[in-house]
């Protein structure tokens, strides 16, 4: 990155800034490892040691923070940390992958029915399969593979080995980490008879046992896709698969972290944060705002409401109401959960 001054990352980021505003640096960097020419992410008071130790002149910091004291000459104020982060990453990601300019490269398969918009890059070796449409200013890396009469929006970055499956309808802004599968068929069977599940199910509730029969599974084909609002983020070797008749909808603003499995049917409301290894079995419903913490799982056909959140390996088999933060297995208000807990251990120390 080109040096910026101080004064000018703050107005970017409408922040304010104390002492020098004329420092010119280059790069972030972590407090304790900051250099001469480095702008150091300093947003809290716990970081002020490791400030003291370093080379810096500059650096990001919490309301208050004494830059005398710090040993810096100048510094940008950060109200809220992660957030100045988000612009400042932002603002400073030359991202490597990409050349930045308009092209495609001459080992791209392209179908003479596909489109694709103005400003777009297309890396080695990707395939864009019949009337499939890519908007304008994407970015597309090596081995992505676009099925046939999907759609994409403006401003899309799909990273190395991305798998769009046909028909998929995505809007403007998305990004796909490296690996993601989107599209491929839902995971549904049936057979001619009881299945084990089923079967097991009424052993449960205590009725005769039928005799075992033909447990060949039989496929449901899936005929339905996916659809894919605006600004939606998808991590690396996660995936979504497509609906039976209708599609999987992903509403605007959806952030999938990575190795997360969204079933056929799904519905993720906007601003869902889904974190590493979720899964949501087919046909659940996610209302606005929904939080599924790492490990965590939802079971089919249920519905959870808006702002609800799920701790980290929580496993939802019934429907949640708004607003609800759930923990456990199975998933229960997180603080009879932890009431629960505490009384468990009463009981086992006697």
């Amino acid at each position: 990155m080109m040096p910026q001054s101080l004064k000018d990352i703050a107005a970017s980021l409408g922040a304010e800034t104390l002492g020098d505003a004329s420092v010119l640096v280059d790069r972030l960097a972590e407090p304790l490892e900051a250099g001469v020419g480095d702008l150091a992410l300093a947003v809290a008071p716990k970081f002020a040691e490791h400030l003291l130790a370093s080379a810096a002149r500059a650096a990001v910091v919490w309301p208050g923070a004494d830059i005398t004291t710090l040993g810096l000459d100048g510094a940008i104020v950060a109200p809220r940390g992660r957030l100045a982060m988000a612009g400042l990453t932002q603002m400073m990601d030359d991202d490597p992958a990409y050349t930045g300019h308009a092209s495609i490269h001459p080992t791209a398969i392209i179908d003479e029915t596909a489109k694709i918009g103005e400003g777009a890059e297309i890396g080695p070796y990707v395939v864009i399969d019949a009337a499939a449409e890519i908007g304008p200013n994407a970015r597309i890396g090596p081995h992505v593979s676009i099925g046939r009469e999907v759609r994409i929006g403006s401003r899309a970055c799909l990273h190395a080995g991305v798998k769009i499956g046909p028909r998929v309808q995505i809007g403007d802004g998305f990004i796909a980490q490296s690996g993601a599968a989107i599209g491929g068929d839902g995971f549904s069977f049936t057979t001619a008879g009881p299945s084990g599940v089923e079967r097991a199910v009424r052993q449960r509730r205590g009725a005769p046992l039928d005799p075992p029969e033909d447990g060949t599974w039989h496929r449901i084909h899936s005929l339905g896709s996916v659809e894919i609002g605006d600004n939606v983020e998808i991590g690396a070797n996660s995936t979504v698969d497509a609906g039976t008749i209708r599609a999987t909808r992903i509403g605007d603003g959806v952030k999938i972290d990575n190795l997360v499995q969204v079933g056929h049917n799904v519905v993720l409301g906007e601003d869902c944060l889904l974190c590493a290894q979720a899964a949501v079995a087919g046909s659940a419903v996610l209302g606005p705002r929904v939080i599924l913490g790492g490990k965590s799982g939802v079971a089919d056909n249920i519905s959870l409401g808006r702002d609800v959140v799920v701790g980290g390996g929580g496993i939802v088999l019934s429907s949640v109401p708004d607003g609800i933060f759930v923990s456990g297995h199975p998933a229960q208000p997180t603080h009879e959960h932890r009431a629960g807990l505490k009384a468990l251990r009463r009981l086992v120390k006697g």
